[in-house]
């Protein structure tokens, strides 16, 4: 049984049992009419389980969100999420703005104690206008559909310095009845696990409970959105969201059978990788994105270590953007890693061109790295030839472009 995958689909309209809704309610307070405000509903009170970022300093609707589903045991209505303004360093004032926003989309979608996840993206440190809010969440409400037009509008209405929506659909087929995730992402800066300036939201209509849905939301994202590094700053936003709406009648638990439950895994899976991809490779002004694998490492935390210090390095980020294969800063980042690496024993590749092994530099093959480094997504692989363990991070240049961005942002 095969997944059927549609890397650029509507989202979560792909998913029955679940209509969505959006809006420009001006959020940002520029006179626009920028889409900014999105809601997620399902037509009963769903399973949902959420990954949140892991900085101290938490936005309001982190907390908030955290709080909910822990107190309602995952069964939540939906979610409303924001753009142009993150409710972050808000202090209480924060915290009861995200908990109305909350009860507004419940009373706008006529179950006034029904709980909704609240999310939001933008700006730090500014209060939200929450008289346009709640107008916004009013109007998203009167356009919930499941048509993919409106997807496509919900999966604009989060984005902040993102250039394009960010969305993908897998399906599978089990015992005759259609399995479907779907899901849609924003995130461009403040790019770096765990996890990113990033919202996920992602759906499926197979019963799943909340235990369930945790757990393989987490392995997921442990391999997707907690692999990839922009900028190597860590946001206060950070969210992602599996919603079960049941529709299909399919049930999974841990007793499942090992091939559904693989099915499903490789479903999530997929969604979230695609979407992780979608955000480096939108990284605010990047012209590279960079796979750098790092094997034959003693442990996992080890290779990883490694791969972080090369991706997060701005000597290698330059040197990607100036399209140089200077080989030598990912020595010299991996080194720097300092988890016990034998220079002796290195390899380094552009993808599959070496440039050193066990050590010894290969100079002759200069010009093919810098054909390579040409591309805008190339591989560099190091292998440690140490142990069996690896890391996979995807990594962006550094540009001038991002520099001047962010001088006004």
């Amino acid at each position: 049984m095969a997944i059927e995958f549609i890397h650029d689909s509507p989202g979560i309209t792909d998913v029955p049992g679940f209509r969505v809704g959006a809006t420009g309610c001006d959020i940002r307070n520029k006179n626009g009419d920028r889409l900014d405000l999105a809601l997620i509903v399902a037509d009963q009170p769903c399973a949902a389980a959420g990954v949140f970022t892991t900085n101290d300093v938490k936005a309001a609707p982190v907390r908030y969100s955290q709080t909910v589903l822990l107190s309602s045991r995952g069964l939540v209505r939906g979610v409303v999420a924001n753009s142009g303004n993150a409710n972050a360093c808000t202090s209480t004032q924060g915290d009861s703005d995200a908990q109305k926003m909350a009860e507004l989309s419940a009373k706008a979608v006529g179950s006034p104690h029904d709980i909704f996840v609240v999310c939001s993206t933008g700006r730090i440190g500014e209060l939200l206008p929450m008289s346009k809010v709640a107008a916004g969440i009013a109007t998203a409400a009167a356009r919930l559909s499941n048509q993919a037009s409106e997807g496509m509008r919900a999966a604009e209405a989060i984005l902040t310095s993102d250039t394009r929506p960010k969305t993908a659909t897998a399906r599978f087929l089990w015992q005759g009845k259609k399995i479907s995730v779907a899901g849609f992402a924003k995130g461009a800066g403040m790019i770096e696990p765990n996890m990113a300036t990033m919202l996920a939201f992602i759906a499926t209509d197979a019963v799943v409970e909340s235990a369930y849905l945790k757990t393989s939301l987490k392995s997921a994202a442990d391999q997707s959105f907690n692999c990839v590094s922009v900028d190597g700053d860590m946001s206060t936003n950070d969210t992602v969201i599996l919603l079960a709406s049941g529709v299909s009648g399919v049930v999974l638990n841990e007793s499942s059978e090992a091939t559904l439950k693989k099915l499903f895994q490789e479903a999530v899976d997929r969604v979230c990788f695609a979407l992780a991809e979608k955000i480096v490779g939108d990284g605010e002004k990047i012209t590279k994105v960079v796979a750098v694998e790092v094997l034959g490492a003693r442990q996992r935390a080890d290779a990883e270590k490694i791969a972080r210090a090369i991706g997060n390095s701005l000597l290698v980020k330059s040197s990607w953007f100036g399209e140089d294969p200077n080989w030598g800063r990912l020595a010299d980042a991996a080194g720097y890693a300092r988890t016990g690496l034998d220079e002796a024993k290195l390899d380094i590749y552009y993808n599959d061109v070496p440039a050193v092994v066990a050590g010894r530099p290969l100079p002759e093959n200069k010009l093919r790295w810098k054909e390579i480094v040409k591309a805008r997504q190339f591989t560099v692989r190091l292998n440690l030839h140490l142990g069996d363990a690896k890391f996979r991070l995807l990594a962006s240049d550094l540009t001038d472009g991002y520099v001047n961005y962010n001088k006004s942002e």
